[in-house]
């Protein structure tokens, strides 16, 4: 018998809209070095809590400062390439561009678009995008406070 741990990957995610417009990150996929759509979104950091992840991510793949304002929801995702995604998402605002920041070497550019658009689009890097976005418009939220980090 052997011993293995599992240790899935811990993400965060930002939901923002504005005048029905949604913010997503135009970016490669590592996995298949293709152009992909995915909300501002990356990997929770040692020593960090999700909602400094949250924020820190927004701004290096967006240069906007995030707003927390609610939580989504915390998502699982079996990914293709064999790896469990735990996803905590959240609802929030984001500041104009501030230029004192650098996009993400990965990140191509940034993109407001209609859920029509991101529900016609072939290449979401995850179900997690649409699935959070349709998550978004049924009124799902709730309070950040529903989150404890000891």
């Amino acid at each position: 018998m052997t011993n293995h741990v599992w240790h899935p990957d811990l993400t965060v995610a930002a939901v923002c809209e504005h005048h029905g417009q949604f913010l997503l990150v135009e970016e490669i996929a590592k996995s298949t070095q293709t152009k992909v759509l995915n909300q501002p979104a990356g990997h929770i950091e040692e020593g960090e809590s999700v909602i400094q992840a949250v924020i820190r991510e927004t701004l290096e793949e967006t240069q906007r400062h995030f707003t927390p304002e609610a939580l989504l929801g915390l998502y699982r995702l079996e990914a293709e390439n064999g790896k469990t995604y735990f996803r905590y998402t959240f609802i929030g605002s984001v500041s104009e561009i501030d230029q004192s920041y650098e996009l993400d070497s990965d990140i191509l550019d940034t993109h407001w678009m209609s859920f029509d658009e991101i529900n016609r689009a072939d290449n979401l890097r995850s179900p997690l995008v649409l699935s959070c976005i349709q998550d978004y418009l049924a009124g799902i939220k709730y309070p950040l406070t529903a989150l404890r980090e000891l």
